[in-house]
């Protein structure tokens, strides 16, 4: 199943399932109470918004090992973690907006995993009870500010720098998916996350073990090599194998 989230008419936020006619609109939440509808929206009419709005998105770093040579560091023994703020989520089509801090910003193609159950000191091997979903994500950095401050929060923690989406697939094995990123039709980065140095069950595992994992929480399992910069007027897609893909412009600060 595809969840999506979307904004209806008299601005109501609703999450829905895609259906073959369109966009199911569902009472409640995946993550409590779920029933159908009986309203289909077209796709031609469905605002698409991020298909989850977190408490949190944790975020991995440098769990690929290309991606770690190319950033000039190794790979490390356990995963590296980061917080990025939920006011840093939009959705496809949202624009990213670069700030006027930064004069090197640069997109990052992820898998994200979406957490459906409160989960907590959780092992590997039960990971898959407390998963919802898989869903793309771009992890604009703001790289010059990454360098500069050494910790990642001010350059991974501008407004409208994780974008999510297009919908949450439920039914996926997140093992060989390929991953791409294109800036105006040229790719940029591509690989499988069968290249990823710790997988979705141990990342999971790991990050519970750190802090308690809400429902609807997201982490991001690491980016491949291909990083680089965008500039205002580059239009980012992010597509992940059997995901979707998650389109955004890219614009200045007003």
């Amino acid at each position: 199943m595809k969840i999506v989230r979307i904004r209806l008419p008299g601005e109501e936020i609703a999450y829905g399932a895609v259906e073959p006619e369109g966009i199911r609109v569902h009472r409640g939440t995946p993550f409590v109470a779920w029933e159908p509808s009986e309203t289909v929206v077209p796709f031609a009419d469905a605002h698409l918004l991020a298909p989850v709005f977190p408490t949190k998105v944790i975020g991995v770093g440098k769990n690929y090992a290309d991606h770690a040579a190319e950033m000039g560091g190794l790979v490390a023994e356990e995963p590296v973690i980061f917080v990025k703020p939920a006011t840093a989520v939009v959705g496809p089509g949202a624009p990213i907006v670069l700030p006027s801090q930064s004069e090197e910003v640069h997109h990052e193609a992820e898998l994200a995993v979406v957490l459906g159950a409160v989960a907590r000191n959780v092992d590997a091997e039960d990971v898959g009870a407390y998963i919802l979903g898989y869903t793309a994500a771009n992890d604009v950095t703001a790289r010059d500010l990454q360098r500069r401050d050494g910790q990642w929060g001010r350059a991974k923690g501008f407004d409208t720098f994780c974008p999510l989406g297009p919908a949450i697939e439920t039914e996926l094995d997140p093992v060989g998916l390929r991953i791409t990123c294109t800036v105006n039709g040229e790719i940029r980065q591509e690989a499988t996350t069968e290249d990823m140095v710790f997988g979705v069950a141990e990342i999971v595992s790991f990050v519970s073990s750190v802090m308690t994992l809400l429902p609807g929480d997201v982490i991001l399992t690491g980016t491949p090599s291909g990083v680089g910069p965008i500039r205002a007027g580059d239009r980012v897609e992010v597509e992940i194998e059997r995901v979707g893909a998650l389109l955004n412009p890219v614009v200045a600060v007003p």
